[in-house]
């Protein structure tokens, strides 16, 4: 795993941002609605470093391939987001990469007829972008597809827990590493006959 963003880095970022949102919403109340799974750790550490009062609130991002009138097709549903009418919104995520589901479910939170909603991510993609969608707060620009930790998944779930972010190693190079060593470490042993 080689470290793309430390632990120190990642922290130093976010109180950043906690101080530029808490000053833009100075004498309101903010209501910080996170994204699941990915946006759970920035949401968790940037929430703390905010410091107006913060209602704390969370949706989760589903998506679902279904079949409609024999057309296979994706959808995203979200848990119900709650009632937002009047509030001060900040949709917190991990990565903005497409944009589709968070342009999606923005355009849903407007529906509730939010007083102003805004978006805060940790890394913006801006390069795979599919919809007109830009963050207003962003903790890193990242081309890279495979990042890890700090709240981001590999595979079967695997590295969330970790403190900073990370590009694992392709598995193809660890399965060809693995077969190296198997090898040396047969050669010179002198097999025994029977007799």
């Amino acid at each position: 795993m080689r470290v793309a963003f430390t632990k120190e880095r990642l922290a130093s970022r976010v109180r950043q941002l906690g101080r530029t949102i808490s000053k833009d919403y100075a004498g309101r109340t903010l209501d910080v609605l996170v994204v699941l799974d990915n946006g759970f750790l920035f949401g968790a550490d940037l929430i703390r470093s905010i410091s107006v009062p913060v209602v704390c609130r969370f949706i989760r991002a589903e998506m679902r391939d279904i079949s409609l009138a024999g057309h296979a097709r994706r959808e995203i549903y979200f848990s119900w987001p709650p009632g937002l009418r009047g509030r001060d919104v900040l949709l917190v995520d991990a990565v903005l990469n497409t944009g589709v589901t968070q342009d999606f479910l923005m355009k849903q939170i407007l529906e509730g007829r939010p007083g102003s909603l805004k978006l805060a991510v940790l890394f913006d993609k801006p390069d795979a972008r599919k919809v007109n969608l830009k963050a207003e707060y962003t903790g890193f620009s990242s081309a890279s597809n495979s990042m890890v930790g700090f709240g981001l998944s590999g595979r079967a779930g695997l590295y969330r827990n970790l403190p900073y972010v990370g590009l694992p190693r392709p598995e193809r190079r660890r399965a060809s590493k693995a077969r190296r060593r198997r090898r040396r470490s047969g050669r010179g042993k002198v097999k025994g006959r029977k007799g």
